[in-house]
């Protein structure tokens, strides 16, 4: 059985909160203010569930881009893996205006609540697309992305590593699915120090030619849309996580169930 849990809306920045819930019979931190639940007592008892089930029954899954990540530091917006690319060491200013009438053209589409998923498939898919031939015309090499990395705002949530570290310790798998760059988002966990075995990363990879240039981006494209299906593909491999029935599911908006 999955147990999902909709019914929370709270920053994860709390999410040691998530995995002391876990770990304890009370959850003081349902009755925060920041916690809204169609059924607390639903809640609960799905937690308590999951809690008698142990660790060895358990996987975790997680958006990465504002799930992860922060979402703002000291009133600034913290970058996401595609906005840390702007750095004149990877990209010239051509190329960031064109991805910025991208942004203004589609991301308004993407948040529409009069559109069906249907309907906005196809524009991400476009969008995506457009945005991944521009980076390749840039031919931006592999050795910078570390540096581009290092000099950006980027900030996982406060106690990222007590709750990366403490799935390492368990033996618990956790699969990070992006829509975002994963060469980009594996550089910000490395940097941080917690990228541990138990974690897995479902993203868009750049293609290096010998050289080190960007040449392509592999194999499926995985959009805001379809990060269910390249989840469904690319767990099916990932022999660890059979056996473990119940999923903890992380996301920073109410379209990351069911997309996740």
């Amino acid at each position: 059985m999955i147990y999902h849990i909709p019914w929370i809306n709270t920053p994860v920045r709390t999410v040691l909160a998530i995995w002391h819930q876990l770990t304890k019979t009370e959850i003081p931190e349902l009755a925060k203010c920041s916690v809204l639940m169609r059924e607390r007592s639903r809640v609960e008892e799905t937690i308590h569930a999951m809690q008698r089930a142990g660790a060895g029954n358990l996987q975790v899954i997680s958006d990465f881009d504002m799930t992860l990540t922060r979402f703002a530091h000291n009133g600034k917006r913290v970058p996401t893996t595609h906005n840390i690319l702007d750095n004149r060491l990877l990209i010239n200013e051509d190329c960031t205006k064109k991805i910025r009438a991208l942004l203004n053209t589609y991301y308004p589409i993407e948040i529409d609540p009069s559109r069906s998923a249907e309907e906005k498939l196809p524009l991400m898919v476009e969008w995506w697309t457009k945005v991944h031939e521009l980076l390749i015309e840039q031919r931006i090499r592999k050795d910078m992305l570390a540096q581009a990395v290092k000099e950006s705002s980027a900030m996982l949530r406060d106690g990222y590593k007590v709750f990366f570290d403490h799935l390492a310790e368990q033996q618990i798998p956790l699969l990070i699915f992006s829509a975002g760059v994963g060469d980009v988002l594996e550089e910000v966990i490395q940097q941080n120090h917690v990228f541990h075995p138990n974690v897995h990363i479902i993203s868009n990879y750049m293609d290096f030619d010998q050289t080190g240039v960007l040449r392509a981006f592999k194999g499926q494209l995985i959009h805001t849309f379809n990060k269910r299906e390249g989840a469904l593909s690319h767990a099916a491999g990932l022999t660890e996580l059979q056996g473990r029935p119940n999923v903890l599911l992380l996301g920073d908006s109410l379209g990351d169930p069911d997309h996740g």
